[in-house]
């Protein structure tokens, strides 16, 4: 029996979707085939979630081909309790991303929807790569796309944004690379990741690494003081953009410190912990502050990432096996969650052409459905109980406060700052008297909206209330991963 790889299927069916593109004359064809694809690629993810064996931390669905031999380099496929997660949820966010520029995008539709789909594959293949080479050809490539997204479909100064995104996000590829041939060289010239994970280097190597994966990483978080990229783009680039950049984009950094950093310098990750978890609280909080000051609805959701991604990096430095899960949730959770707010508010923005919170009010009695949602997704980045976020942070903060009182115990003011930006947004946005009469500038959402949102509305509470399926399914590779760390389970 032919082995089928699922894997080459779900990275190369988006790219093949935006081959037959060009060739389409309609701008709705575009569309309408464009979201075909990406849905049979979310059919596809999910085929793979619900067919993991969550039993084993090995990887699974593994493809190699020999690439260039000489260099040690391979076509190599694989995922992990961990990777297959982020696969799910990109697929998930891909038809959403197409759902979101149906009106919102009117021109050159077939470009746009070809970087949609290509950056779609790209991000696929990053979390799917086994080989260090292959994962950093996709971790540049993806580069290209966005920049486009950002700088051609973007707002009035979508240049500058997209200038800014492309070169703080180059100089932390540039270390990546560095680090990525200290580690080639000193683990016999390969680029097996699963080979580099087993080799045996001093402490010196891995600490001038790890300083190097930091820098890489902390720009994609992003974490505080290399996040000033993060607004700038978000403010500027159209709905699908930010939800991709939100959702997806993010967790790569995040990602990178669960694929290489952890298992592969397992020292300088516990002498660097410290420091790291400092810079993490910093965010947690400077980032809620930020927030807090924001009149422009995207900007206050662009901070609030920084602040949540904060949360992130502080449960994977905690360093046992609650913060790690509750990281790898949060990441989950903060695809569905954040990519939620920044669909409402390119759904509003289409409406009013203002992303000012003062310009809005009493959303909730001329659309009360788009209220009503709203009010769902901004529960859910607050962590109340009952949401996918709450499971996430209490993870991350049990964790966080085994590890180190003081910094669990600062990192809870974040959570009393998400509570005073999120509710005030929310108070001025959907309550009060109504700026917006319906009928004049605003309607309720319709039906392709809604099958944009409702999906995600599903996931808030079914983490929120059953959140165990998921933490299933990464456990037993956490526990892994804490062994390469620590040489023990914790």
């Amino acid at each position: 029996m032919m082995k089928i790889p699922v894997l080459s299927l779900i990275i190369f069916l988006p790219a093949i979707g935006a081959a037959i593109l060009p060739f389409l004359r309609s701008d709705n064809k575009v569309r309408w085939v464009a979201l075909a694809f990406a849905v049979a690629d979310f059919l596809l993810a999910t085929w793979l979630l619900f067919n993991f064996d969550t039993t084993t931390y090995a990887m699974q669905f593994r493809e190699t081909v020999s690439w260039v031999p000489s260099l040690g380099i391979s076509y190599a496929l694989g995922i992990d309790g961990i990777s297959v997660l982020f696969v799910f949820l990109t697929a998930l966010l891909g038809w959403i991303c197409v759902l979101a520029s149906w009106r919102a995008i009117t021109r050159r539709v077939a470009q746009f929807m070809i970087s949609l789909l290509v950056m779609q594959a790209l991000m696929l293949g990053v979390f799917c790569a086994l080989d260090l080479f292959l994962f950093y050809f996709f971790w540049e490539a993806m580069l290209i796309p966005m920049y486009l997204i950002i700088g051609v479909w973007g707002g009035d100064n979508r240049v500058y944004a997209a200038f800014k995104f492309f070169l703080y996000t180059l100089v932390g590829s540039v270390l990546f690379l560095v680090g990525i041939l200290v580690l080639y060289f000193h683990g016999g010239e390969t680029f097996d990741i699963l080979v580099l994970m087993d080799g045996d280097y001093s402490f010196i190597v891995q600490a001038w690494v790890f300083l190097a994966f930091l820098v890489a990483f902390a720009v994609k978080v992003p974490m505080v003081p290399v996040h000033t990229w993060l607004p700038d783009a978000h403010v500027e680039a159209p709905t699908a953009g930010s939800i991709v950049l939100a959702g997806v984009l993010l967790k790569m950094g995040a990602y990178g410190f669960l694929r290489f950093s952890l298992p592969m310098l397992p020292e300088a990750s516990q002498y660097f912990a410290l420091p790291v978890l400092a810079l993490s609280v910093i965010a947690i909080v400077y980032g809620g502050f930020l927030a807090l000051a924001q009149d422009d609805l995207k900007k206050l959701v662009a901070y609030s990432s920084v602040s949540h991604m904060g949360f992130v990096t502080l449960g994977l430095f905690a360093l046992n096996s609650r913060g790690l899960e509750g990281s790898i949730l949060q990441m989950f959770n903060h695809g569905i969650t954040t990519g939620a707010l920044f669909l409402f508010v390119g759904l509003i923005y289409e409406r009013t052409h203002t992303r000012r919170i003062g310009d809005y009010g009493g959303l909730m009695k001329v659309a009360p459905v788009y209220g009503v949602l709203l009010a769902v997704f901004t529960l859910s980045s607050l962590a109340v109980p009952g949401t996918n976020a709450f499971i996430g942070e209490l993870l991350i903060l049990t964790g966080a406060f085994a590890t180190n009182m003081m910094i669990g115990a600062i990192a809870v003011t974040g959570a009393v700052l998400s509570a005073a930006y999120l509710l005030g947004m929310f108070r001025k946005v959907a309550l009060g008297p109504p700026v917006y009469e319906k009928g004049e500038a605003m309607w309720d959402m319709n039906g392709r909206e809604l099958v944009a949102a409702i999906p995600l509305a599903v996931f808030v509470f079914w983490v929120g209330f059953y959140p165990q399926p998921f933490l299933d399914v990464m456990h037993v590779s956490v526990e892994h991963l804490l062994e390469q760390v620590q040489g023990t389970y914790r």
